[in-house]
Formats: structure tokens, sequence, C-alpha cells
């Protein structure tokens, strides 16, 4: 990590505004199974006591001890139980905290949403799931707040505690920092926005993706030559202004068609008139195309409310 990186990640986590919401806080026994997923937001898990097992659709599960958890940034499938195999597992209540149980997992389990537009920044930046490590070096620091979270949930019991909602905003901007200082993160979209020059530029792709972005009219809005904005973007990022423009408005497509909107009115939202044109561009940036990304996205959503 340098000194660049590290203005950058003090600066987005300084500019986002987190708001947390707390769903349920106790323990689970048994064969347990649950999820926060399908309700179109972003999620949290927090291990508390004992351990879980996070479940991702197409990857191995995921074990998560104490003082462990995860930050779900998008809507994704998955579900938390307390063996890898959880084929016998079904959704039951959660007991309160206290008394412990022997063998149960302790979960304060919630939800967290963004505002303003570099909460639109921030989606587009981060990958869909942050994993909190207890021996992670980089996140030492955020065993305390696991502590202070399991004390009030154990003081508060079914009444809950509005300490646990900040204390939860906390222990996530201690995680972001740490991600936000990766050269991954920050040589891309957050260190554009980062350089005054650019901020209005970013500003106006994320409000309007389907407007006419020429090179030139982004080199306006920065108040530079062509070809000094594109010398200098280049030099932050790291690609040219046309392929940083294909991949933010691509993101957003996508967040349309996992929304529901058709593949045509995600395209004409980000400036598309030819669906064939747009097909083209989505395979290329997200991988698949658009028809079949949202067909796999409802066949996940449907899966998960059987």
């Amino acid at each position: 990590m340098n000194a660049d990186t590290d203005r950058i990640a003090h600066w987005f986590v300084s500019g986002l505004h987190l708001d947390a919401s707390v769903f349920h806080v106790g323990q689970y026994c048994g064969p347990w199974r649950a999820s926060t997923a399908g309700r179109e937001r972003a999620s949290f898990h927090l291990v508390l006591r004992g351990h879980s097992w996070l479940h991702l659709d197409g990857q191995a599960p995921i074990r998560l001890g104490e003082r462990e958890g995860v930050f779900l940034l998008r809507d994704i499938p998955h579900r938390l139980s307390p063996a890898a195999d959880d084929t016998d597992c079904r959704p039951c209540d959660m007991l309160p905290m206290t008394p412990a149980i022997a063998g149960a997992c302790g979960l304060a389990c919630g939800f967290f949403s963004f505002r303003g537009q570099l909460g639109e920044l921030f989606r587009s930046a981060f990958p869909d799931y942050v994993i909190i490590r207890a021996d992670s070096p980089s996140q030492r620091a955020v065993g305390p707040l696991f502590e202070l979270i399991l004390a009030e949930a154990e003081q508060h019991g079914e009444a809950g505690s509005p300490l646990i909602e900040r204390l939860t905003e906390l222990l996530f901007f201690y995680v972001i920092r740490d991600l936000a200082r990766s050269d991954e993160v920050a040589g891309g979209l957050l260190a554009v926005a980062r350089r005054a020059e650019f901020a209005p530029v970013v500003d106006g792709l994320l409000r309007e993706p389907g407007r006419d972005w020429s090179v030139d009219a982004m080199a306006r809005l920065a108040h530079m030559s062509r070809a000094s904005f594109c010398r200098h973007f280049v030099d932050t990022c790291g690609q040219p202004p046309a392929q940083f423009l294909l991949q933010v408005r691509m993101k957003i497509a996508a967040r349309r068609l996992q929304r529901g909107d058709s593949v045509l009115r995600a395209a004409e939202h980000v400036g598309y008139n030819s669906q064939a044109a747009f097909t083209r561009a989505f395979k290329r940036v997200i991988g698949e195309q658009p028809g079949a990304f949202q067909r796999a996205r409802r066949g996940q959503m449907a899966h998960i409310h059987r």
C-alpha cells in the first residue's frame, strides 16, 4: 500500500453515507438454515458465538467462526447453516442470545443501504461480498467491535439495541477502508472520482449513463483539452475514457437487468438504440449475453424461495 491508495481509501470512507438496520439478533441451534436473500437489499451476517457456514451458488461453502462475518454488498443468492452439507437443514426460529446454548450459533443479521452518488460509485467498484476474518492482520482492529455487539445483544435481548446498528456501520467502514486500499480498487473508479477535475465526469456518467458521452464532451466537463484529458485519465486509472465509460454503462445495465428491466429498457437506459450492439458490449464486459445473465439471476432467486 502506498500513500496515494491510502488517501483514496480515506477519501472514499469519509464520503460514503451508510444506513444499517438490524433484522434479527439471537442464536440458532439444531439443523437450521437462514438467509436475507431475495429482498433486493445489501445485507450482513456477523457470527458472535459459535460458527456458521456460508453457502454461495457455484462456490464451496465458506466457514465463518467467532468474530467473523460477511457483508453482502449486493442481493445475491446465499444461505447460512451449521454445516458444510446442509441438505437436512431447514428454516427455523431464532432464539434469544441468552442464556447461551452449547453448540448454538449466535448471529447478528441485518441490512444496509448507501445514500448519494458515491453509493453508486461504491457498488460499481467493489465485489459482491466481503468476508471478515478474525486472523487477518488488516482486520484485527474489528475484534473489539464484535465484543461490543455481543454485549449489547446479551444485555437487551429481543428488545434490541440501536447501538448494534451504529457498531455495525463502524465495523463496515473498517473493512471497506482496508478493501479500498488495495491497488486494484484504488487504481480504478475510485481513483478517477478522487481527482477534482474528473469528479464531475464520474458524477455525470452515473447520473446520465445514456447521454451521448463523447471523449470531447467528457474533456469539456473536466475543463481540459482532449489530448490532456486522455493522457491524465489513462495515467490515473490505466484505461482510456471510452473503455471506462463502457464498463460503467454495462455495470449499471447489469443492475437494472437484475431488478427486472427488459434487455431493451436496460440498453436504452445506458445509451444503446441497437439491442445487438448492446448485447455485444454487455458480453464483452460482463462475460454473458444480457438475456442469459437475467435468466440465470431469476433462476437463482427462484431457487432461494423454494
